[in-house]
């Protein structure tokens, strides 16, 4: 139903017609046809149509998600053998090198967006009308979102934002420092948040406070902390968001679009692509590859192992914490449970087994899209979510001094989750919280490394080499010799 242009809009052809439902879920496209992109932008469908073509390669993320998940001490691979996705086990592993095909396929996706992006801006003067302004801010604040993932995966990245470039071309472009790319990413944010609204009529679209928290995020990732809070502020101040009262509710696709989304990468129940075209998908394929293998029971479907949460993460956890059961399924203690337990049968995967799975992102019976329901989840992925705001705002406040306003925040999720509130010791105390908060979300591989604590909880964690990862290699062949490798690889 929403959607998005699924060939490259600068190199083949475009849609160019379509409808907005005023609280749907996304965009509705009606009809297709194509057009020579060259003489595109003469219209305001024409910008609405490349602003589709931008925001569709968010969907490619779930493997950012997956990897930073499966590069922290939260989980492990998995799969269904150590050959199978190898680029993910290595990673899992600390021994990934330059050639990764998930690393490569992260980078050249990220760049697809960015491209998408720069289309717009490169045409932003051709026509005025009302409504082109928001076009452009959103524009602004997705190529900071791909941007960010660059930096936050590569470091060092090539910059470039006043005209399309295809990925082959991007290696003949040398790579900018990251305190450049992080000065456009602030001045893209900077620039864009004044005009998005507070609340967006059509879900999933960026609004004024998801620029806001992802500037934050920006300034939180320099060490900018009262730039940070200051953003941070602005968004908890603006009284639009709320912590969802039920915290498992949060990952459930009836329950989304609600009053804890600050953005989300938005998915269908279509499927849109296949396995050899995981960026053309409509559907999550994260909960499906994150499922159970050869599952036959209630509750769960069937799925591919992957991405498994650890006996650390799970221990983690208080057990009077609610949040364990709601993000870890430990499968043999929910069969034992189950009415008819002997009836309900699962495969354990050569690529790696510890009992457990992610369960906030995992294939639901109710959840299920077709043809291929391993690709098919409508569940979204909370790219940015209050509770993330609020722990986001008590690191940034406690590093300024304000402790008492980062017990307040921090404790709002606790008290939400059900636990105890707590006095803050040290800033040990907001990292674990972000960990027990936002686990499996993607996000713990990138704290440790940000917070100079990857050494300490990764195994085979090397300094000053695995906080970024390699690009990969053939990319640096392509660039002949315009680019140098990240240091260690």
């Amino acid at each position: 139903m929403k959607r998005v242009i699924k060939k490259s809009i600068f190199f083949v052809s475009v849609i160019s017609s379509l409808t907005f439902t005023g609280c749907d879920k996304f965009l509705d496209i009606s009809p297709p046809y194509t057009q020579d992109a060259e003489n595109y932008f003469q219209t305001p469908a024409d910008y609405e149509m490349a602003l589709i073509g931008a925001y569709d390669l968010l969907q490619s993320t779930f493997v950012n998600v997956w990897v930073g998940d499966i590069a922290s001490n939260d989980a492990i691979a998995g799969g269904e053998s150590v050959n199978d996705t190898q680029g993910l086990h290595q990673i899992s592993d600390m021994t990934h090198g330059g050639v990764n095909l998930e690393l490569r396929s992260i980078m050249r996706w990220m760049y697809t967006g960015i491209t998408r992006c720069n289309f717009i801006m490169e045409n932003k003067d051709n026509i005025e009308f009302n409504g082109k302004d928001k076009i452009i801010a959103e524009t602004r604040f997705l190529r900071a979102y791909y941007y960010f993932e660059l930096v936050k995966f590569f470091g060092d990245v090539p910059l470039v934002i006043d005209k399309r470039i295809g990925a082959e071309e991007v290696t003949q472009i040398p790579r900018a420092p990251v305190a450049d790319v992080y000065a456009q990413i602030e001045a893209d944010l900077s620039a864009a948040f004044p005009v998005l609204d507070d609340i967006t009529l059509i879900k999933g679209k960026a609004s004024k406070g998801a620029a806001k928290s992802l500037l934050g995020k920006v300034y939180l990732y320099q060490n900018k902390f009262l730039e940070a809070a200051s953003m941070f502020d602005e968004v908890i101040n603006s009284g639009i968001y709320a912590l969802l009262g039920d915290y498992e509710q949060l990952f459930y696709s009836a329950t989304e679009n609600n009053s804890e989304t600050v953005f989300d990468v938005e998915y269908s129940g279509a499927e849109g692509g296949s396995y050899g075209c995981f960026v053309c998908l409509e559907g999550n394929a994260g909960p499906g590859f994150q499922g159970i293998r050869q599952y036959v029971g209630p509750v769960y479907g069937d799925g591919n192992s992957y991405n498994l949460p650890t006996q650390d993460l799970y221990d983690a956890f208080a057990s009077f914490d609610g949040r364990r059961e709601v993000t870890v399924l430990d499968l043999d203690a929910f069969i034992a449970e189950q009415d008819n337990p002997d009836l309900i049968t699962y495969a354990i995967g050569a690529g790696g087994h510890t009992g457990y799975y992610n369960n906030k992102y995992i294939k639901r019976q109710g959840e299920i899209g077709l043809p291929d329901n391993d690709l098919t989840s409508p569940l979204n992925y909370k790219a940015i979510r209050y509770a993330d705001v609020l722990l986001m705002a008590a690191e940034a406040h406690y590093q300024n001094g304000n402790s008492g306003t980062a017990q307040g925040y921090m404790n709002q999720v606790r008290s939400r989750a059900g636990v105890q509130p707590v006095p803050i010791g040290s800033i040990e105390d907001i990292y674990n919280e972000r960990r027990l908060e936002l686990s499996c979300e993607g996000h713990r591989f990138f704290d440790l490394v940000r917070t100079g604590q990857a050494e300490q909880y990764i195994d085979g964690f090397v300094p000053n080499k695995h906080e970024l990862f390699p690009i990969p290699q053939i990319e640096i062949d392509l660039a002949g010799g315009n680019w140098s490798q990240n240091p260690g690889y």
